[in-house]
């Protein structure tokens, strides 16, 4: 029996059917070095990107890519990336709004999960844990949108 709201249409459902990592790599390859601290804190940029795709009727991988480098002066302190993967089932979820689910609300589901493995594996690395702020999914996807709508887009 499907659940359905008062007016007999079917209410949309998300389920988190498995979460792993895909792949884990952490590089420090000026260590020791880079872990006495002497250079000051290191300069750190991150990269996200989400990719989802089909894998049955409902269900759908979503891929969390996290990148974060690490700099001391001009020499690299260390380098994680992630790719932590998402299992979901989406069900009577409208056609138009399937892509915003899964590039906005899933991998706002698995961004803590992601996060905690980032902080743990840098900290296992000799460093202090990186704790990622906050990612806004949706503007990420207003911006992507906007860039694949720009005109002159290889």
């Amino acid at each position: 029996m499907a659940d359905t709201q008062n007016g007999g249409a079917a209410i949309p459902q998300l389920s988190i059917n498995a979460q792993y990592v895909k792949d884990l790599s952490f590089e420090s390859p000026n260590a020791p070095q880079s872990l006495t601290n002497q250079a000051g804190p290191p300069q750190i940029a991150v990269n996200v990107d989400v990719q989802a795709r089909g894998i049955a009727p409902e269900m759908f991988e979503i891929i969390l890519t996290v990148k974060a480098d690490a700099k001391q002066q001009d020499k690299t302190a260390f380098v994680i990336e992630l790719v932590y993967g998402g299992v979901f089932t989406l069900k009577n979820i409208p056609q138009e709004s399937l892509e915003p689910v899964c590039l906005i609300e899933c991998p706002r589901l698995l961004f803590p999960y992601a996060r905690r493995v980032v902080s743990d594996t840098v900290r296992d690395g000799g460093y202090p844990p990186l704790m990622l702020e906050p990612i806004d999914f949706a503007e990420l996807y207003r911006r992507s949108k906007a860039q694949q709508a720009a005109p002159g887009r290889a």
